[in-house]
């Protein structure tokens, strides 16, 4: 999860956030020696008294700042439509959570599963256990398995909400009579923290999101106790 005076990224945990870090990297050292170039030519301009008669009026060189930002922007755009498509796509979930948005709590349901369905509140400060994290913890958290493809479907019941996990490279959008969806593989267990991102009233800050990522014979246990409990 993400810690005090951090400037990059969380650590990715699961391949499209991974895909998300190297898009980031690309894009970032284009900017950089874009910004390098710019500075050297102002630098250069405003430091020097000669000019060149041929930089004042040249063909070929309005060619090149024409042709060069079209490569730039291609060398950009392509990545970026393949990460899209990427998180687009959906093909055979081994499981599926619903997530549905409410004033102020998220509630999880799993489908393949007629009696598992639970709501998660946060865990108001005076109740946190020692090491954990105030306004981020919740008292029932969404349990998947580690490598294996979950698809989350998303709603709302009342207002815009939004369900978003860093660390997964999940963010979707809660709309109420809408049912969106998105899918995500973690890639190694752990507890992955989110938030709502969508303002949705009073109490906006106050709804987290807690994904704990286990290995499949653990979730078993975990979805059978559950069974059991209901």
């Amino acid at each position: 999860m993400a810690h005090p005076s951090q400037l990059g990224f969380q650590d990715a945990a699961s391949p499209v956030m991974e895909e998300l870090l190297h898009f980031h990297d690309h894009a970032l050292m284009i900017v950089f020696l874009i910004s390098t170039l710019v500075l050297y030519i102002i630098v250069a301009m405003v430091s020097t008294k000669l000019t060149n008669m041929y930089i004042l009026d040249s063909q070929e060189i309005e060619i090149i700042w024409t042709i060069l930002p079209a490569i730039i922007l291609i060398l950009i755009a392509l990545p970026s439509l393949r990460i899209l498509y990427l998180m687009d796509e959906v093909t055979n979930p081994h499981l599926t959570v619903k997530a549905i948005g409410h004033q102020w709590y998220w509630s999880y349901e799993y489908t393949d599963y007629q009696e598992i369905a639970f709501d998660s509140y946060m865990v108001p400060t005076q109740d946190l256990a020692p090491g954990q994290f105030r306004l981020l913890e919740v008292d029932h958290r969404m349990v998947v398995p580690t490598e294996a493809p979950v698809r989350v479907l998303v709603t709302a019941e009342d207002v815009l909400h939004s369900w978003a996990v860093p660390a997964l490279g999940v963010k979707m959008d809660a709309v109420p009579g809408r049912l969106n969806q998105t899918a995500f593989i973690a890639s190694r267990p752990g507890i992955f923290y989110g938030q709502c991102s969508e303002i949705c009233g009073a109490n906006h800050s106050f709804m987290p999101i807690v994904v704990e990522a286990v290995p499949l014979n653990f979730f078993q246990d975990w979805s059978t106790l559950m069974l059991e409990d209901a």
